[in-house]
């Protein structure tokens, strides 16, 4: 006759339960925006907006166009978030931190450019076709003589340590699908103009930090205008020098 063992579940003593529960509560929150728990988290999540005041709520309020009172209203949170969502700023949380702020700057010089952006007549304009790089600025345009043709528009250029290099330059290599040798990345509509310096497109944000490798970065659209509007041998002059370079 066969005896039976009775089965018995182990009780975890007192101190490792402890540790466990402990355990589980720091991971959960870990898990948890800390925005979240200064707020509703229903209403978080919902809106996406913690009201959470930035260093520079003042001045993206001032920039933005709203009331300049230094508080977080929802408003300004989704006014914020459109700007960071349209210029490639990640997280989207309506915080008017530095990033945000120094995108705001970059996109300020780019505004008052107008349609004159060789008003101070820095990019010479009596070479018949070419492109100008304002490397202070962050913009390109193209110009035929003293008529403006395209552009302004808004590049992204060098980061410190591989700027992109100024002075006089010319196209003398276009490849429509190009893929970096050396990064291995696309560059659709490259034009190469001085080594490997190139206007091209990007998927990304021309307004993200830190910068190219030495390439025009450009959106899709304004690289594509370029190829159609640019030829083998066409001029390019770059001068400025990007901020925090």
């Amino acid at each position: 006759m066969k005896r039976r063992i009775p089965f018995r579940l182990r009780r975890p003593a007192s101190g490792a339960l402890g540790r466990r529960a402990g355990a589980a509560l720091a991971l959960t929150s870990l898990a948890l925006p800390l925005t979240v728990a200064l707020g509703s988290p229903a209403q978080a999540a919902s809106s996406g907006c913690y009201g959470l005041r930035g260093p520079y709520q003042r001045q993206a309020e001032r920039f933005l166009g709203l009331r300049v009172d230094g508080r977080q209203s929802p408003s300004d949170c989704r006014a914020i978030r459109a700007f960071q969502a349209g210029h490639g700023i990640t997280p989207t949380y309506g915080y008017a931190g530095p990033v945000t702020w120094s995108v705001m700057q970059q996109v300020a010089r780019q505004r008052t450019a107008g349609h004159n952006p060789d008003s101070a007549h820095k990019c010479p304009t009596n070479k018949g076709r070419i492109a100008c790089v304002d490397l202070t600025r962050q913009l390109s345009w193209i110009q035929d003589g003293g008529r403006l043709v395209y552009g302004p528009v808004p590049v992204r250029t060098g980061r410190k340590g591989g700027e992109t290099r100024t002075g006089l330059k010319r196209i003398y290599w276009r490849h429509l699908h190009h893929v970096s040798t050396i990064y291995h990345t696309p560059m659709p509509y490259s034009q190469f103009f001085d080594g490997g310096e190139a206007f091209h497109a990007i998927s990304g944000s021309v307004w993200s930090a830190p910068g190219s490798h030495g390439c025009v970065n450009m959106r899709p659209d304004d690289a594509k205008t370029y190829w159609s509007l640019l030829h083998y041998g066409d001029d390019v002059y770059v001068y400025g020098r990007k901020p925090g370079t």
